[in-house]
């Protein structure tokens, strides 16, 4: 019986270590989208989720690296699902993203705002309801989620693209009628991505909506030892209004106290 006790404890050990080592740095999925994510020419990477991840690495006991990993957003999508990097920020919680990778609770983004539909200016096209999107072709980033109606609506001509700059280049070229937006942070990204915000109108229909964007991590990484301390920091930075702090330089409102239980934003209500 001690014998059998003692190579339990061993294996127990050496478990602990593989876990631990498995995990020597963390990969983080980063697409290009200003203001909350950044990818310069040469591929350096900056943005609120790295800033919380560092945060939370430099205030820990966690002996780990923080690697940034950029791509395209549905690439980044598909690269946690498959367990190829471990964490991506921003995301919109869905039912069939939570079968592919574990979100943390609370969001650390909660945008009370709309969205909307933008259209080239001298377009003729209005949308004053919804039912005015059937028959536009509609340019949504691929891998992109917005609200349910839209997003399960199979009368639409939706233009897969692999970046909002993409989307909103075909707006003005007029190869699409409509690009999908956040409202709150489309103008402002359009200025960061130097695109001419003045060529395009917004539709009077909009979707308004409180956005919850999570830290999601891939199923594996989530279950190891390291994500699950991560996670509770996330938790307990929420509580203590540290996460408040880091979310401030990016315009983003503070955390809602009706949020920081586990349960809250279960449900979809990069913001993607």
């Amino acid at each position: 019986m001690k014998y059998f006790i003692a190579i339990m404890l061993v294996w127990s050990l050496c478990s602990t270590k593989r876990a631990l080592a498995d995990h020597q740095q963390i990969l983080v999925a980063i697409d290009h989208a200003p203001p909350y994510s950044a990818l310069d020419d040469k591929g350096n990477a900056k943005g609120l989720i790295l800033d919380i991840l560092n945060y939370i690495k430099h205030h820990s006991d966690e002996d780990i690296a923080v690697k940034a990993v950029p791509c395209p957003f549905s690439r980044c999508i598909r690269m946690l699902a498959q367990g190829e990097v471990d964490v991506m920020g921003g995301l919109v919680r869905t039912v069939d993203r939570e079968q592919q990778m574990t979100f943390v609770t609370p969001p650390y983004m909660a945008l009370s705002s709309s969205y909307v539909f933008y259209g080239h200016q001298h377009s003729q096209i209005s949308v004053q309801r919804y039912e005015d999107l059937i028959g536009k072709r509609i340019a949504i980033m691929r891998g992109a989620a917005f609200f349910p109606r839209f997003d399960q609506d199979t009368r639409l001509d939706k233009v897969e693209v692999p970046s909002e700059r993409v989307a909103v280049d075909l707006v003005l070229k007029g190869r699409v009628d409509l690009v999908i937006a956040v409202e709150d942070t489309a103008d402002l990204a359009m200025n960061v991505l130097a695109q001419p915000a003045h060529q395009l109108k917004k539709m009077d229909y909009r979707h308004t909506q409180v956005i919850y964007g999570h830290m999601a991590m891939s199923r594996s990484f989530a279950q190891s030892q390291v994500g699950q301390a991560f996670s509770e920091h996330m938790r307990k930075m929420a509580k203590n209004k540290v996460l408040d702090k880091l979310v401030a330089p990016y315009q983003l409102p503070a955390i809602p106290p009706q949020l920081l239980s586990e349960e809250a934003g279960s449900t979809q209500t990069r913001t993607f």
